[in-house]
């Protein structure tokens, strides 16, 4: 079944749950939310391993030419994000955003560590314009979520998300007038940005991508990125045939 989105106003249900100071300020980081590009830090001698540094991105990019990739697709189960109130994660797929850096369509779950346990987010972003909160679909810890984004051109696509332990679904189109490339997919785990700046980053666990491709492409051989801050690694990243595990260190 398909639901759509509702105004990000209406979202305030999904906090009721929250103190209501914390809350105040989750609601109000939902409204600047922001994926960004990616934002490279250092390359690992390339003699040894095809493993790079980010700031904010953990994963795994391809990165061909143009008009290489379309369709981008990637499932996972929902983890129980720890730290303290407010720390948070995302886990998304998408496409463009490394070399290609104009446009990036994607669609992904954020997961926020609260007093009152976890708080999940489904969203969209048609980067640069900042993302969106679906509605109609239920995150809940252990579930098991397909994330999808495919394009129509260059300025359009669809972004579908799927609870698939749930039977529920949602999907947007999306238009934009920066271009994509093409030349990127990826399966990520983010260190997402809010008014210009990093989200304090969720001990996330592990979040394991299956069943991962985009088209005629699996994650095997595309280029692994992790996280590094403040000269500390924050994430672990394997790949092994259509797989992409993601690991906080």
């Amino acid at each position: 079944m398909l639901f759509k989105v509702v105004p990000l106003f209406l979202l305030a249900s999904t906090v009721l749950a929250i103190p209501s100071k914390l809350g105040a300020r989750l609601a109000r980081r939902r409204a600047n939310r922001q994926s960004q590009i990616i934002n490279r830090l250092e390359q690992v001698d390339s003699a040894i391993s095809d493993e790079q540094y980010s700031n904010n991105w953990a994963g795994a990019v391809w990165a061909e030419g143009d008009n290489t990739f379309t369709f981008v697709t990637g499932t996972f189960v929902v983890p129980t994000p720890s730290g303290n109130n407010g720390d948070s994660a995302a886990a998304w797929v998408g496409i463009d955003g490394d070399t290609c850096t104009s446009a990036i369509l994607q669609t992904g779950v954020d997961f926020t560590v609260s007093a009152n346990g976890p708080t999940y987010a489904a969203w969209y972003e048609f980067f640069p314009a900042p993302s969106a909160d679906f509605s109609g679909i239920t995150i809940a810890p252990g579930d098991t979520i397909k994330l999808t984004v495919t394009t129509s051109s260059l300025h359009s696509g669809t972004a579908t998300i799927d609870n698939l332990t749930r039977n529920e679904q949602v999907s947007q189109d999306l238009s934009s007038t920066a271009p994509l490339c093409g030349q990127n997919a990826e399966w990520i785990v983010e260190d997402y940005d809010v008014n210009s700046g990093l989200v304090p980053f969720a001990n996330f666990g592990t979040v394991t991508f299956t069943d991962a491709n985009a088209g005629v492409y699996t994650p095997s051989g595309a280029g692994i990125i992790d996280i590094k801050q403040n000269g500390q690694v924050l994430t672990s990243t394997s790949i092994a045939g259509s797989s992409v595990t993601i690991k906080h260190t």
